[in-house]
């Protein structure tokens, strides 16, 4: 008798366990934080940051950025580039050569107003690779307004 109490305590303990750890995995976008990107595949980009996108429509590199969009993003522009209203819907950025620009510096310095951090730089986190594969991913949800 002892043992089917212990058996049924123990049970109930585990599936409390595994509740609360279904749970945590239900709101969680990732880890807060960030996170290196694999760009082993991708051709080296050199010290000197691009203007331009060099991996504009290479699908290693739509699925790289994928990955690290993931592992970097996901929390606060929504999963999949879908924003939930945290932060701007990436989707809706052009997808020209100045847009380019302005998204591999936004991504390395970061949004900061009034001394309030919006999103993080990650400079020195992800390299020029990994914010190009990045661009490659957000460029491949691209919708039209």
């Amino acid at each position: 008798m002892k043992l089917n109490k212990l058996t049924g305590s123990l049970i109930a303990l585990s599936l409390l366990a595994a509740s609360f750890g279904a749970g945590t995995l239900a709101y969680a976008h990732g880890d807060v934080t960030p996170q290196a990107v694999d760009t082993h595949e991708l051709p080296k980009l050199g010290a000197e940051w691009l203007d331009a996108n060099p991996y504009k429509g290479n699908p290693i590199a739509v699925r790289i950025g994928a990955s690290a969009y993931n592992q970097n993003c996901a929390r606060c522009h929504g999963l999949e580039a879908v924003s939930g209203g945290i932060a701007p819907d990436l989707r809706h950025l052009p997808t020209d050569e100045a847009t380019d620009d302005y998204f591999q510096a936004s991504v390395r310095r970061g949004k900061v107003r009034n001394g309030n951090v919006y999103m993080p730089p990650f400079e020195g986190i992800m390299s020029q690779e990994a914010i190009w594969a990045l661009r490659s991913y957000i460029v491949s949800r691209h919708v039209e307004d």
